[in-house]
């Protein structure tokens, strides 16, 4: 089974390693399409490192609706290329390069108007689909079907007998999009890439016009890096514009941020066995599954404040429920949500000043010798992004370069899968589990949960759940400090888990327990679980309070009350 440990050691590792000898291909910023980045340059047999000033996946892709999908809205804007092009990955991630962590989800459009409607809205599906099939990687969705009003409400007994006439039922996949990035740098890191979070760049190494490496910080230790490399990477998503600032060069385009705000209730609080999608007057407002939750979203509005911490305002939460209620028979209210996290599309500007209307797709450029620049795109599309990134840095390398092989390689975790999951019973009982917690693994880790329970083998009372969030083994904490690259308590509650936005508590009563976890792993002594709980306690207060106010100036304002790194 091929694995690769992102812990400490590994990453102290990574430094000095890029530091002591030229790199052909050196990756700034670590959300998915820098990941992917990284993974395609190394199989392509380059030296390749990725360094991210905070946390894998801390910006953009982990903030995401969790969706794999080909935007059925895009067919709307005949942008058929877009769909096309976003089907087929959704098929390769669900078939072969990410089974474990991509899984198919229903659906349910609701259609208002008789007749017109059902021929215009079904076309587009039967579209969709037919588009899927003609990928060469779309048989393993089921197909749309059309629904009578009475069989709809069978399906989704949460709406109102009012809000449709009919409705349409179709597929698509999602994942958790954090724990998929971090998996995409242990896979990358699997094939000899050297990887480093909380290892922020600060300017860049220049001989004459050519970028020739990056200055990195290493925001932990303190110290700095001079990281040379024949091709630098800027995928830093909505800060590309402030990356391309420390060069002086703005670029040939702008990435703008559109803000998008998601709520998470429990699972009793909407009644029904599928998805919704609703049309509202901007954009379209989904509710997705999410294990024993709902994640309901999302907006999108411009947004030109803080990029590391965007914040959720109470206007944003208000319109949320407002248009949901629109077709709940019980509507929601605030007491029943649970979690709210914002996040900021990086949208290519230019084509409209709305950013429901920027584009999604992608550029990419060579702005100065040495420097390509990936922006814009969508989540689903991030391995062609990569490919269009590394083949655009290989212009700029003496040696031939092998072409593109990510669409046969598989992430870690993957191989094995589906033989594993046939055998979950037997893992179960061998481990003194119940066998939903094997499944639970297996959805988390594919293969590489047999490490998972190595913990809990050598420890039992790691195979225990938190006390406060029981979705969540006490090993997988130590597991995602000690082989996922968590540094904090807030990566962990955040990210490696979702603990933060599937509690009422916000992870507050469970950030004691997993900061303890952490403790010997990563060598905090009893002061420095103090700060890590007390700096998660402010982070989270602080987030509550921006939730609380009227608009955007004044949440960001509220947000900024919490400090930004835990002290040491």
């Amino acid at each position: 089974m091929r694995t690769a440990t992102l812990g400490p050691a590994q990453r102290e590792q990574a430094l000095a390693a890029m530091a002591e000898r030229e790199l052909d291909v050196l990756v700034v910023g670590a959300g998915v399409v820098g990941a992917g980045t990284a993974l395609d340059a190394v199989t392509r047999g380059l030296a390749t490192g990725i360094v991210e000033a905070r946390d894998w996946a801390s910006g953009t892709s982990s903030r995401s609706s969790k969706l794999i999908h080909g935007g059925l809205r895009y067919l709307e804007m005949l942008d058929f290329a877009l769909v096309r092009e976003a089907l087929k990955e959704r098929g390769l991630l669900l078939e072969k390069l990410a089974p474990h962590l991509v899984k198919p989800v229903p659906f349910l459009y609701p259609l208002q108007h008789k007749g017109w409607e059902r021929l215009y809205a079904g076309s587009g599906v039967a579209m969709y689909d037919a588009m899927s099939v003609s990928s060469g990687h779309g048989r393993g969705l089921p197909t749309h079907r059309h629904l009578t009003r009475r069989h709809a409400l069978r399906v989704a007994p949460c709406l109102r007998k009012d809000a449709l006439v009919g409705a349409l039922q179709y597929y698509d996949a999602q994942m958790d999009d954090a724990r998929y990035v971090a998996t995409l740098v242990r896979t990358a890191a699997a094939y000899g890439a050297h990887a480093a979070s909380r290892a922020r760049v600060v300017g860049f190494l220049r001989e004459g016009e050519r970028v020739v490496g990056a200055r990195v910080q290493d925001v932990e230790g303190g110290g700095e890096y001079e990281i040379r490399a024949k091709q630098v990477v800027n995928a830093t998503g909505v800060w590309t514009d402030d990356t391309q600032g420390l060069i002086a060069e703005r670029g040939q385009f702008h990435v703008r941020a559109s803000k998008g705000i998601h709520l998470v209730v429990p699972k009793d609080r909407i009644h029904s066995s599928t998805g919704l999608i609703l049309r509202t007057e901007k954009s379209v407002l989904f509710v997705i599954p999410w294990g024993r939750h709902w994640i309901v979203g999302t907006t999108d509005t411009d947004w030109n404040l803080d990029k590391a911490h965007p914040a959720a305002s109470s206007a944003d939460i208000d319109y949320l429920l407002e248009h949901v209620n629109s077709v709940l028979a019980v509507p929601l209210t605030r007491d029943d949500v649970e979690g709210v996290y914002a996040g900021l599309r990086p949208l290519l500007a230019g084509e409209s000043d709305a950013t429901s209307k920027l584009s999604r797709e992608h550029t990419v450029a060579h702005p100065v010798p040495g420097m390509v620049v990936v922006a814009g795109g969508k989540y689903t599309t991030y391995r062609v992004m990569a490919k269009d990134a590394v083949d655009e840095a290989v212009h700029g390398l003496d040696q031939r370069v092998a072409a593109c092989v990510t669409e046969d390689v598989p992430l870690l975790g993957a191989e094995g899968y589906h033989a594993l999951w046939n055998g979950r019973a037997r893992m179960a009982a061998r481990a003194g589990l119940h066998v939903a917690r094997v499944e639970h693994l297996l959805n988390r880790y594919g293969t590489l949960a047999e490490e998972v329970l190595d913990l809990i083998e050598s420890d039992p009372g790691l195979g225990a759940p938190l006390a406060a969030a029981d979705d969540y083994l006490r090993a997988e904490i130590v597991y995602a400090a000690s082989h996922e690259g968590a540094r904090h308590l807030d990566d962990v509650l955040t990210r490696r888990t979702r603990i933060a936005i599937e509690t009422f508590d916000r992870g507050t009563r469970s950030a004691r327990e997993c900061a303890e976890l952490m403790a010997p792993v990563l060598g905090w002594d009893a002061g420095q679980v103090d700060r890590e709980v007390e700096h998660y306690e402010k982070r989270v207060e602080a987030e509550r309070e921006s939730q609380r106010q009227p608009d955007d100036l004044t949440a960001d304002a509220a947000r900024l009350g919490a400090p930004d790194i835990v002290p040491l």
